[in-house]
């Protein structure tokens, strides 16, 4: 997607009307258009990335720091909530319809009808130990190329 097309793009420019908690130099922070619960917000940055992989480190730092704030925010509000989901789908397989990389702040209260419907399985310790080599090799084959 191209920023031009992008919806949270247009957002940032001011093309379209949003509820903003939050704005800095880097990032924005509004009220999801279909929130799950009541004060369910979006925090974007203000450069188009499309994904994780177009998102650089500090920037993504600076979302999960706007996130974090809101978050503890939220405990101050008049809004329901015990306690709170971040959400960032990355990828259509991921659940990601907007494709401009955002963190969903989900203030959360008992009875309040969200479901994570994960199937978790058990995993044996080699399985987990083979994860974790995999992992490491693509740290190591992401730093060779991002010294490129």
């Amino acid at each position: 997607m191209h920023a031009d097309d992008c919806v949270f793009c247009q957002i940032v420019r001011g093309q379209l009307p949003a509820s903003y908690a939050y704005a800095d130099d880097d990032v924005v922070a509004f009220m999801d258009l279909h929130p799950v619960t009541p004060g369910h917000l979006l925090v974007v940055p203000r450069e188009h990335a499309s994904g994780l992989v177009d998102l650089d480190e500090a920037t993504g730092l600076r979302v999960w720091l706007v996130a974090h704030r809101l978050a503890r925010a939220l405990r101050h509000t008049k809004l329901r909530c015990e306690g709170v989901n971040l959400f960032l789908a990355d990828g259509a397989v991921a659940f990601q319809q907007v494709f401009h990389t955002h963190l969903h702040v989900v203030p959360r209260f008992g009875g309040d009808g969200v479901r994570i419907d994960a199937q978790p399985r058990q995993t044996q310790r080699s399985d987990l130990d083979s994860a974790a080599a995999a992992v490491r090799a693509g740290l190591r084959r992401l730093a060779v190329a991002e010294s490129d």
